[in-house]
């Protein structure tokens, strides 16, 4: 009953971010149940982002679709895992509303610059994945830091930074990655952060800082 009663309480405290994830592991079931990930034109048929449907045949749904979808296991797994921690916090701060404004338009917004680029290159792939709104999760809760002077719950400028980096540059070392897609939604992340929130986060209420403790990624540990 505890654990139960834990498990609400945190859902509470996220629940835009949490209805996302769960989106996204339902989409992912859905895909294997009807048939695979592996399979390019069935990816297609459920809502994968092809530059030539969202351009030429203007199925811009594709842009939202595209970010319920995944190519694997381990794919959904590491953008849902990075999602859980840097989103929660992010909507914590910004609010439901504004947190999903920044997750939505920033990861569609990252799909319609790949659009451009694809169309610039003359290099056309089928994309799909959460990485453009997980990405405009870090850019907005990277905003909300330095707002904070440097420093909110549990993140630091400086940690937040590193994530950035890293994980750009490993998007840039592996193949097959959507790496326009992660910068964009990096940028548009931190532009929409600024635009809908430019007061910072939002102030805490009594109490908060407490709950912050509760739900933080490391429970009782500082932010030096």
């Amino acid at each position: 009953m505890k654990e139960f009663k834990k498990a609400v309480y945190l859902w509470k405290q996220a629940p835009v971010n949490h209805t996302i994830i769960l989106a996204n592991i339902l989409a992912f079931l859905m895909v294997e149940i009807t048939g695979s990930w592996e399979n390019t034109d069935h990816m297609l048929r459920c809502g994968a982002a092809g530059t030539l449907d969202i351009w030429e045949n203007h199925e811009y749904y594709r842009l939202f679709t595209a970010m319920f979808l995944h190519f694997g296991l381990q794919h959904l797994g590491n953008n849902m895992l990075v999602l859980l921690f840097i989103g929660d916090c992010l909507e914590r701060n910004l609010g439901k509303i504004r947190y999903g404004l920044v997750y939505i338009l920033g990861g569609a917004g990252a799909n319609l610059i790949s659009v451009f680029q694809e169309i610039h290159t003359h290099v056309y792939v089928v994309s799909a994945g959460a990485s453009g709104g997980v990405f405009a999760a870090i850019g907005g809760l990277l905003y909300i830091v330095i707002r904070n002077k440097g420093h909110i719950e549990n993140f630091t400028s400086r940690q937040l930074f590193i994530l950035a980096f890293l994980s750009l540059y490993h998007g840039m070392a592996s193949k097959g990655v959507n790496n326009t897609a992660h910068l964009g939604g990096l940028i548009l992340g931190f532009v929409l952060a600024f635009l809908l929130c430019p007061g910072g986060p939002r102030k805490k209420l009594s109490g908060d800082r407490k709950r912050y403790n509760k739900s933080c990624l490391f429970p009782g540990r500082s932010n030096k």
